[in-house]
């Protein structure tokens, strides 16, 4: 078996990001505010040059006192990226499933590898441990991957932030459960079913204080939420925002897992399928990190005012 040995520079920087898209910015401009910049310590990975968007906010982050490292997560072999996170005492990962099928392990397989210290993955979602695998999105059997690895070693501190659903996400047209413009509020499996969502700016702020906090958690999963509500309480808020009746339209699950057989290569509906649950997609408030410390989040309601 081929062995590695990562050795750490006595002058590493103390933390990466990986991404820089809205939710590694959300985390980047949260640690800045808590000092996580200063003297070069805060650094972010972001695909090649020839490879990047062109929206990459490459003068922002240098103008923020950023370093920028660069990699492409799809391509780059466990090792390679290891050689990279060695410099590094703490890694978030803020980017998503876009290197495909099976980057949120490899990513994790390299930071162990590194010895990285303390690592927060990929797991701004749902309570995969309840939800398990098998809920009829692929992505979330990678995510329960991903804590049987971590759990299994003791090398590495983890930190799980559960989030639930991005709030925004919730609005997409694309995902079609709101239709702000139509007046429709969809259920998914029943009006009872609830959901947890936080925005992207609140979820930078949290965890740049779960990291923060004394004492120090690790080995843990932390809980957030800016708000829990059911379908029946979202369409309520919906209504209230627009002043005017909406039009409530269950998707049961009988439908919901028709549309996925019919449709096998459509993600949105798979999503659909995997929160329509009664369980794993929604926790209580009173019990998350942002309520038990004070910390002031956004709600559903005020997300629809200010957007």
């Amino acid at each position: 078996m081929e062995m590695l040995m990562l050795y750490r520079d006595s002058n590493a920087k103390a933390i990466l990001v990986i991404g820089a898209g809205e939710l590694g910015m959300a985390v980047i401009r949260a640690l800045i505010e808590r000092g996580s910049a200063e003297g070069g310590a805060l650094s972010v990975l972001l695909r090649p040059e020839t490879d990047a968007p062109p929206n990459q906010p490459t003068a922002e982050l240098r103008d923020m006192g950023v370093n920028i490292v660069r990699a492409d997560l799809a391509s780059a072999t466990k090792d390679a990226l290891a050689a990279i996170f060695a410099d590094f005492l703490t890694v978030i990962c803020c980017t998503g499933f876009v290197g495909g099928p099976g980057t949120q392990r490899k990513i994790t397989a390299a930071v162990l590898k590194a010895g990285v210290e303390r690592y927060v993955p990929w797991q701004f979602g749902v309570d995969y441990d309840v939800v398990g695998r098998g809920s009829g999105q692929e992505v979330f059997d990678e995510q329960s991957d991903v804590r049987d690895i971590l759990r299994a070693q003791s090398g590495t501190h983890w930190i799980i932030i559960s989030t639930g659903m991005f709030t925004s996400f919730l609005f997409e047209p694309s995902f079609g459960v709101v239709d702000l413009e139509n007046g429709k509020v969809h259920a998914l499996g029943s009006w009872d079913n609830r959901l947890t969502v936080t925005t992207p700016d609140d979820i930078g702020r949290l965890t740049a204080a779960i990291l923060a906090h004394e004492p120090r958690i690790d080995d843990e999963v932390v809980y957030v939420a800016g708000d829990t509500f059911s379908y029946t309480q979202l369409a309520d808020m919906v209504e209230h925002h627009l002043g005017r009746k909406v039009e409530r339209i269950l998707w049961n699950m009988e439908m919901l897992r028709s549309e996925v057989e019919a449709h096998p290569e459509d993600g949105m509906r798979k999503y659909h399928l995997a929160f329509a649950r009664d369980t794993g997609v929604a926790w209580d408030k009173d019990g998350t990190f942002n309520k038990t410390q004070g910390i002031p989040v956004t709600d559903v309601s005020c997300w629809l005012i200010e957007r």
